[in-house]
């Protein structure tokens, strides 16, 4: 019996060739022309990859075979902006549209292939729209996330290259292992005989990544066909911002809520009316000395007007708590402005044919619950990076979208491999861990213990392993908060608890964790 996997972001790739080349000289054909960003070559006109000219080469080696070619100096702002254009025909046609690069842009499937029936109808309908703009050298990928989908891309023989959901991994395994962006990574495994991903992904994954380390686990999964990047809608036009001034500066929270109620339901209208739904929000509060107070705000979903309410009430009770220490701090608001920050298709946030039951019902009574406790009174939370523990946890509050401060998957030298201790102590508390005669137990600077630990805590050591080495650049920290310097070691005391402790270099021995 098979166990169904998650279900696959389907994405659309839109691939513009060369166009560093397209937005600094137009429609082609061109002359053999380069564009040279450090020295190499960064692009490259057709004609000039029929003399022998390639990504990647040397000035001097590109012009030794071309020596007609013209060289032009890398512009990543010019083709951004030349880019815009695209982006814009694009989004008459699927909003939510997230650019990767310029010539390189993403956008979720769902969406355009419901409206045109099918993810060929919509990638057919796309290219048709692009060519109509001047654009007829695009090409379109379809797949189970941006890396597959780009690929495909890149290799459509056609206009557009459509991989069935499931079969990334099968389309992805004849390729070399170069496509994967990482030189150091392909020549390591070419050395080790596995010049295709298919050979790559055959692997097993934790063996890749105690090899590899992270890097490597995350080229695996794509070369496995499993990428989760997530998408980010691009920015919205600016005539979706809704905003209201007020004849008199008001003061009180409920008062300037209710008075933005009408605002917040012109701005969630003016979205419908444009197929969009509002992911991210700013909310400017101008105050009666013209000073202005922002702040964005995130949703797991999409803003509704009451949303946008509570958010304009929380922002004022943050300055009015802020008012407290400085009395000028807070008079009265003379104008709130609401801006759209990140806007999506309001077709990927369509209920379902039936409701969506317990979800619902759990987000309406948190963000009540919310709504009487304040903005930070319900928090989720979530897994980040970090050496420590205490670290690696970020809490969130609810109705916000998590936004990760520290990647988990980026190396973390001296973390702490899995399994974690199922309770983390923060910050931690001190512990006293004695060697048998009863005096405390030291790491000197070689990471030498003085003694065998045998208490923690008043109980007897049954078994203990380590130390292994911390250290961290913050030394300004205090002892309890953070580890400048020390060691880590694992305790199993006669009652079976077992026990993560830190010593500090200055401070003696804390309770990090303990399992269960």
């Amino acid at each position: 019996m098979s166990v169904a996997g998650p279900v696959p972001s389907r994405v659309l790739v839109l691939w513009f060739p060369d166009w560093p080349l397209r937005a600094a000289l137009g429609m082609p054909p061109h002359p053999p022309t380069a564009v040279i960003q450090a020295g190499l070559v960064h692009a490259c006109t057709a004609s000039a990859r029929e003399r022998g000219v390639r990504r990647g080469q040397r000035r001097r080696e590109a012009q030794g075979l071309a020596p007609a070619l013209r060289l032009l100096p890398a512009d990543p702002d010019g083709e951004e902006r030349a880019f815009q254009h695209a982006l814009r025909t694009i989004e008459a046609q699927a909003p939510g549209v997230q650019m990767l690069r310029p010539g390189l842009a993403v956008l979720r499937a769902r969406g355009v292939s419901r409206y045109h029936g099918g993810e060929a109808e919509a990638a057919q309908a796309l290219t048709d729209a692009l060519t109509a703009s001047g654009y007829p050298e695009v090409r379109i990928g379809v797949g189970d996330g941006p890396f597959t989908a780009e690929i495909a891309a890149r290799r459509a023989t056609t206009r557009h290259l459509v991989i069935p959901v499931g079969e990334s991994a099968t389309f992805l395994a004849p390729l070399a292992v170069a496509v994967l962006g990482d030189e150091r990574v392909a020549a390591f495994l070419t050395r080790l005989g596995m010049r295709t991903l298919g050979d790559f992904a055959r692997l097993p994954e934790q063996d890749v990544r105690d090899r590899l380390g992270e890097r490597g686990a995350r080229l695996h999964a794509l070369a496995r066909g499993a990428d989760s990047r997530p998408l980010v809608s691009r920015p919205p036009t600016p005539e979706l911002t809704e905003e209201v001034e007020f004849d008199e500066a008001l003061a009180q929270s409920d008062q300037i809520a209710f008075a933005v109620r009408r605002t917040a339901d012109a701005l969630v209208v003016a979205l419908d009316e444009a197929w969009l739904v509002c992911t991210e929000v700013r909310i400017d509060l101008t105050d009666d000395e013209g000073r202005i107070f922002s702040r964005s705000w995130l949703h797991p979903t999409c803003f509704e007007a009451l949303d946008l309410v509570d958010r304009v009430r929380w922002q004022l009770e943050s300055l009015t708590t802020q008012a407290g220490d400085d009395a000028r701090m807070f008079r009265g608001i003379s104008r709130v402005r609401l801006v759209p920050v990140a806007v999506d298709d309001a077709a990927h946030h369509q209920p379902a044919l039936f409701g969506s039951g317990p979800d619902e019902r759990l987000h309406h009574a948190l963000s009540r619950v919310q709504t009487l406790l304040g903005h930070d009174g319900v928090v989720t939370g979530s897994v980040v990076g970090g050496r420590r523990l205490a670290d690696r946890q970020q809490l969130t509050p609810w109705g916000e979208r998590v936004v990760i401060e520290r990647d988990p998957a980026l190396p973390w030298p001296g973390h702490l491999p899995d399994p974690l201790p199922a309770e983390v102590f923060s910050p931690p508390y001190p512990v006293p861990v004695l060697d048998e005669t009863g005096e405390p137990v030291r790491i000197d600077e070689r990471g030498l213990l003085s003694a065998e630990p045998r208490i923690v805590e008043g109980v007897g050591v049954r078994a203990w392993a380590g130390p292994w080495p911390v250290h961290d650049r913050d030394h300004e920290a205090a002892p309890l908060d953070r580890v400048s310097r020390g060691a880590r070691l694992q305790l199993v005391d006669e009652q079976e608890h077992a026990w993560l402790v830190l010593y500090n270099m200055q401070g003696g021995w804390y309770a990090e964790g303990r399992y269960h």
